[in-house]
């Protein structure tokens, strides 16, 4: 039997979103009455189906639209089918008559474009105070300012992340079996709460304010004449990074946030740079002599955004004695005031051997990422911090400070907490996850969460700024390897430091996974 006719029938029922207004328009005139549910449905199944019969017992025409890719905010493994599938598998439903792909984040915007009589929601939003995103009570006022209402259907409720845990997980043997476990000791609320610890916490950032350029090129081959690749410009991006960009992502998890760096005293680019930091961040600059605010401009394949060489505009001596003097002032008076100062020393003349020996004295917690670049590679290592509370630092920086190109990772991190006198330290290895250590505690090994890697730039800033705070709050060691990870593989789908992780993105992202 052929199914074409099916298939033209399902498609018909897919419409653009305006074009479907304009349906529902001469639907009203008709006397109709119109139902519109909105959701995900990354996994449709019984669940859905009970909610959408009685949906539409409600009215005469029951419309679906569906939460676009781009939108879907529950980590980088979902959804797992595409919006295109997902409005298919809808339309063959014979409840559902028309269904189309949302165009905003939420529903609002679509609420008052449809207009409908009744806005259906599932059972598990009937207390508006249970939506840790408050999009339930926007979403009302929206139907309630087109002339509608909304509703709440009653029957049993079934997850979609639970049943592609357990079925359809894109992770390895080894991974599932990490969650399988994680789960079976941690809940997601329990997550959230400790996420909710930190956000009173008084944390200052200091360290170097960075500019990442990115320069978007096509690739068109060997120069005719000389040993060199040759590339057609495109476009370009400037994005708020290092220091700048772990303060933003502290931005969305605590009240407030301190923040102490340099900028150049010739093309500072402070106006950029307070224009990207958000109202809760308290910048405080010091102006760096013949020097300019530091710009790293890599040069991307537009196609495969692999980057082909970088080129570094700054002037990484140190801070003058003057310059020096500006911040120790700033600094001494208030170091003992602070929960948690983090020390993003990216070895660019900030951070001195004065300030070096202010910071490890006088803070109450103190947390340090030296970080190894281009420019400093061999003259910036831990070894520089006499103690620290909290190091958080890649496989290759322990190995640099340790001078142990093979040595076994764990003897490496013994030997560093030793000299430092830091009684915790992660390491973070990329695909092989994280490794914390805590003294007299031992290791907690956690994998890597990540599915895809866009872009690598940034993500230990953004694993820093979260886990120096949890660790600060005394949150349990598997707890934070699992945090770290998950901000981890947020983290590298943000090209350029272009944005931040945010609290509810990865609280969406944390309930997916522990489903």
């Amino acid at each position: 039997m052929s199914t074409v006719p099916t298939r033209r029938k399902e498609r018909s029922k897919v419409m653009d979103l305006y074009e479907l207004a304009s349906r529902l328009s001469d639907l009203r005139k008709d006397g109709k009455t119109i139902v519109h549910c909105h959701g995900v449905f990354d996994l449709c199944h019984v669940g859905h189906i009970r909610h959408l019969k009685e949906a539409k017992s409600m009215g005469d025409v029951l419309v679906v639209t569906i939460t676009p890719d781009r939108y879907v905010n529950r980590g980088p493994h979902r959804p797992a089918f595409t919006e295109a599938l997902r409005a298919e598998l809808l339309a063959a439903l014979d409840m559902v008559d028309y269904v189309a792909i949302n165009q905003w984040p939420t529903a609002v915007e679509t609420i008052k474009l449809l207009r409908p009589v009744f806005y259906v929601k599932g059972p598990d939003y009937a207390k508006p105070s249970d939506d840790i995103t408050g999009g339930i009570s926007v979403e009302e006022a929206a139907i309630v300012s087109a002339g509608g209402q909304l509703r709440t259907t009653n029957d049993i409720t079934y997850s979609s992340s639970n049943l592609l845990n357990r079925f359809m997980t894109g992770f390895s043997p080894e991974v599932g079996r990490y969650l399988d476990e994680f789960r079976s000791r941690h809940s997601a609320a329990e997550i959230i709460g400790y996420l909710d610890r930190i956000r009173p916490l008084k944390t200052l950032v200091i360290g170097e304010a960075i500019l990442d350029h990115y320069v978007y090129c096509d690739t068109l081959g060997k120069s005719g004449k000389e040993p060199i690749l040759a590339m057609r410009y495109l476009s370009h991006e400037l994005n708020a990074g290092g220091v700048l960009a772990i303060a933003r992502h502290l931005s969305g998890f605590l009240d407030f946030v301190d923040l102490a760096t340099y900028l150049g005293a010739t093309n500072s680019q402070e106006s950029f740079i307070r224009e990207r930091l958000k109202p809760n961040v308290r910048p405080e600059f010091i102006y760096k002599s013949d020097s300019p605010t530091i710009v790293k401009r890599r040069y991307v394949d537009n196609y495969s955004l692999a980057k082909l060489f970088e080129v570094y505009e700054f002037n990484d001596e140190f801070l003058t004695e003057r310059e020096e003097n500006a911040l120790y002032s700033l600094l001494e008076p208030q170091l003992s005031d602070f929960d948690v100062v983090i020390a993003a020393d990216f070895g660019h003349g900030l951070i001195t051997p004065r300030i070096t020996d202010l910071l490890c004295r006088k803070t109450r917690f103190l947390a340090v990422n030296t970080q190894l670049n281009a420019a400093n590679t061999g003259f910036n290592s831990i070894s520089k911090y006499p103690r620290a509370d909290y190091l958080c630092v890649h496989d290759g920086e322990i190995r640099l400070d340790t001078r142990s190109r093979l040595g076994d990772i764990k003897t490496l991190v013994s030997e560093v907490a030793q000299r430092s006198s830091c009684p915790t330290i992660m390491v973070t290895r990329g695909s092989k996850g994280t490794l914390l250590y805590r003294v007299n505690r031992g290791f907690v090994e956690s994998p890597a969460l990540a599915l895809k890697v866009v872009d690598r730039i940034g993500a230990g800033d953004a694993v820093l700024a979260l886990t120096a705070t949890l660790v600060a709050a005394r949150v349990p060691e598997d707890v934070v390897g699992f945090i770290a990870n998950v901000i981890g593989a947020q983290a590298v789908q943000i090209v350029c430091n272009r944005t931040s992780i945010e609290r509810i993105p990865l609280i969406k992202h944390i309930e997916s996974l522990l489903k």
